[in-house]
């Protein structure tokens, strides 16, 4: 059996009950670079084995097939086997990759869901991902690669855009955004390291973020929400 498993967006206390109870049982663990190293050491055994395939710009780099190869071997050998994803394993995680080669091994797998820092970075920062005024719809898009996405039909197409992967490529998303209707005064707000004791949150025009975060070093990880729900502060909905 493989338990692929959410590890949410990396403060190990937001993993769901099971899946520190899987964590708990696991005899290997096999967890990706980014969100999940913490709560790897705070939840597992610590006679389980642990391989990390992280994947962040070549650093520790793991290809894909290499990971599906090893999550076939582990199964095979009959051992408890978790494979920790950064987030929600449904949200951008190569998932598919995984479940066909285990699904050709004939490897039984359990889904568990995590929470997205899609979904968990605008309320770490503090303020809601949708308002029944301002914000009534969201995408989530990958901007690991901007020249694939249509920004004109996302711009069009909801009240609010949250980006991942877009630390690297915030200054062409922005360039591209800008060539749509979408105005250049719309509310942006750049979540680094949701929920970890680093996080920081920087909020600018789509026409100034780029400025606004240029001194701030390497942005990755961090979630770009785009929209009006990006500008309200704590107080209007702590109060």
């Amino acid at each position: 059996m493989c338990h692929i498993v959410g590890s949410g967006p990396g403060d190990p206390e937001l993993l769901t009950v099971k899946a520190v109870r899987l964590l708990k049982e696991a005899e290997v663990i096999i967890y990706d670079d980014l969100g999940t190293e913490a709560a790897v050491e705070l939840h597992a055994s610590p006679a389980s084995e642990r391989v990390c395939v992280g994947k962040r710009g070549g650093r520790r780099s793991a290809r894909q097939a290499d990971i599906d190869d090893l999550l076939v071997q582990h199964c095979l050998q009959g051992r408890r086997v978790v494979r920790l994803k950064g987030g929600c394993p449904s949200v951008f995680s190569r998932v598919g990759s995984e479940l066909r080669a285990l699904a050709a091994a004939g490897v039984p797998v359990e889904l568990v869901p995590g929470v997205s820092s899609a979904l968990a970075a605008p309320l770490l920062a503090g303020f809601p991902l949708t308002d029944t005024a301002i914000g009534r719809s969201f995408v989530v898009v990958s901007a690991h690669n901007p020249k694939e996405a249509d920004w004109e039909s996302l711009a069009r197409g909801a009240d609010t855009l949250v980006l991942l992967m877009a630390s690297s490529n915030l200054p062409e998303v922005v360039e591209r955004l800008l060539a749509t209707p979408l105005p250049a005064e719309t509310p942006v707000a750049v979540v680094h390291a949701a929920g970890l004791p680093e996080q920081r949150v920087w909020r600018a025009a789509l026409d100034g973020v780029v400025q606004a975060t240029a001194d701030a070093g390497p942005l990755s990880p961090s979630v770009v929400v785009i929209g009006r729900v990006a500008a309200l502060p704590e107080q209007a909905w702590q109060q």
